[in-house]
């Protein structure tokens, strides 16, 4: 299992990356690869890499796949010696490992005797300069730091040729703690001003093969527990593995310059999820430190504000115009001079800021940590690390999460019978609060799913109406408050102000009675 980090360095700052490198012992490599997938790109589709790559002088043959979070990748190679000409490709090299069988098997899928056949997909020309450094103190490591420049070839050797410069850092975890390899990635992100990146160089070359600038934005999926009954650290890392798994990629493209509006709303839900799994989640293991939301929430919420602010101005303006025009309202935009439209980081400033990348780093690191019960056990050519504080066992986990989303429950129900006395900010925290309920909801469901089947489900359904409700509620507060600023520069804006406080009161009632209606819904965490 391959453990590692990959960074993208500013154009500006490769020479400095270089000499900092080259402070220890390099070993410089000239690496020539060639990926290979089906035609139907099914490889790809599963998140597999099959290359065959000269090292030097040598010939080396890897296939890697997603692992199961962020850090961890399955890999196998196999060394094919130092022939003059290229060997050919063949899968059945990584026959008998688990990343070789699941190769096997998509190579298989269609039902074929021999496979799916084969093809060169992409090319790459890399010169890679490599230093092992030991990571001392508790977090103890050997961390091998790979620095790679150079080029990543689609349709190599045709008329069609197109590149893609390659400038990248990866350090990969060779054996100790991977809290060493955390505590490395994280000095070097700060000093070098780099950011965590999630496209590898195969994808790279896919995307040059399909003429690709922007990919689909990640959405959410419910977190992945590793058995039946986890314990409170592992029901905390799984589900900020799951956070991850939409977030990582989502920054990655921005702070690489896209301005995706869907990739920035995704990315801002993974930053909300988190948040939430921060909050509910923290007592599930309390002893070990390792789950540190105080440290991590700061940045968290200093980027979700930098991605949010002037984007939910624009979008509250595009749903708010065509209404207000229907009802007569004079044209008037009302974010021309507006001040935070001029002064707002752009969404690639606000990711590649060093505190944001170093609680990326964090977060990545701690669902990578070894389970409570294998923290003692020595690593293969390491010392024995100390004992970690046990977490909650699962069935006190259970209890805790039931705890937590009944109290969630009882708030919003006590918040819709008081909702239309509440201040605007107090109504804004209720939709707050909702999703706070509606996340960890999805995020406990798998746990309790075998007692109630599809209970999580039907609860969930149950609050749509609500979310809907605050949601149309909250646009139209941030609309009101958008307009009266903009009365200050333009009296176009009155007439909106207007319309818009005419309604305050029948969607009050209106989000009153669809909180209501939840405590309807059958709650699937409670014992039967």
């Amino acid at each position: 299992m391959e453990i590692e980090f990959k960074f993208c360095i500013p154009a500006g700052r490769l020479k400095a990356v270089e000499a900092a490198l080259k402070r220890g012992t390099v070993v410089r490599t000239r690496l020539q690869a060639r990926y290979f997938d089906t035609a139907d790109q099914r490889l790809a589709a599963d998140g597999m890499v099959l290359r065959l790559r000269k090292e030097g002088r040598r010939w080396v043959q890897t296939v890697k796949a997603t692992g199961d979070n962020a850090l961890h990748r399955l890999e196998h190679n196999v060394d094919l010696g130092t022939a003059g000409a290229a060997p050919a490709i063949d899968p059945q090299r990584h026959q008998g490992t688990p990343v070789g069988d699941r190769l096997a098997k998509l190579l298989l899928a269609d039902g074929s005797d021999g496979g799916v056949p084969l093809v060169e997909r992409q090319s790459t020309d890399i010169v890679r300069l490599t230093r092992d450094v030991r990571v001392t103190g508790p977090g103890g490591a050997v961390v091998e730091m790979a620095l790679d420049v150079g080029k990543v070839v689609a349709h190599a050797g045709t008329p069609e040729q197109r590149a893609s410069p390659v400038c990248e850092l990866e350090l990969e975890l060779k054996h100790g703690d991977v809290q060493g390899l955390v505590s490395l990635a994280r000095r070097w992100s700060q000093q070098h001003g780099l950011w965590f990146s999630t496209v590898s160089k195969a994808e790279r070359g896919a995307r040059l093969l399909a003429a690709q600038e922007t990919v689909e934005a990640v959405k959410a999926e419910a977190p992945r527990f590793g058995s039946q009954q986890p314990d409170g650290r592992a029901i905390q890392q799984a589900v900020v593995a799951s956070c991850l798994a939409q977030m990582l990629p989502n920054a990655s493209e921005i702070a690489a310059g896209s301005e995706d509006e869907e990739q920035v709303h995704q990315l801002r839900i993974g930053i909300r999820r988190l948040r939430t799994a921060l909050r509910e989640l923290a007592e599930l293991d309390t002893a070990s430190g390792l789950f540190d939301a105080a440290a991590w929430e700061p940045p968290l919420v200093e980027a979700f504000r930098a991605l949010g602010e002037l984007r939910d101005r624009e979008q509250v303006v595009k749903l708010a115009q065509p209404r207000l025009r229907e009802a007569g309202a004079p044209e008037f935009d009302p974010l021309a001079g507006d001040a935070a439209a001029n002064s707002a980081p752009s969404a690639g400033d606000a990711l590649r800021a060093s505190a944001f990348q170093n609680v990326l780093v964090s977060l990545i690191g701690f669902t990578a940590a070894r389970p409570a019960k294998a923290a003692s056990e020595s690593e293969e050519g390491g010392e024995t690390p100390p004992a970690s504080p046990a977490p909650l066992d699962a069935d006190a986990a259970r209890r805790m999460l039931r705890k937590r989303l009944q109290r969630l429950h009882k708030q919003v129900m006590r918040d819709g019978e008081r909702f239309e006395s509440l201040d605007t900010e107090s109504q804004h925290r209720v939709r707050k609060r909702l999703k706070r309920l509606r996340y960890l909801a999805e995020f406990v469901a798998p746990l309790f799913d075998a007692a109630d089947k599809g209970g999580a489900e039907r609860y969930l359904k149950a609050l749509r109406p609500a979310q809907d409700a605050l949601g149309e509620f909250n646009d139209e507060a941030v609309a009101l408050a958008l307009y009266r600023e903009a009365a200050e520069r333009d009296s176009r804006a009155w007439f909106a102000v207007g319309w818009f406080s005419a309604r305050h009161a029948a969607g009050a009632r209106a989000c009153a009675k669809a909180l209501g209606k939840i405590d309807k819904a059958a709650r699937f965490w409670k014992k039967k």
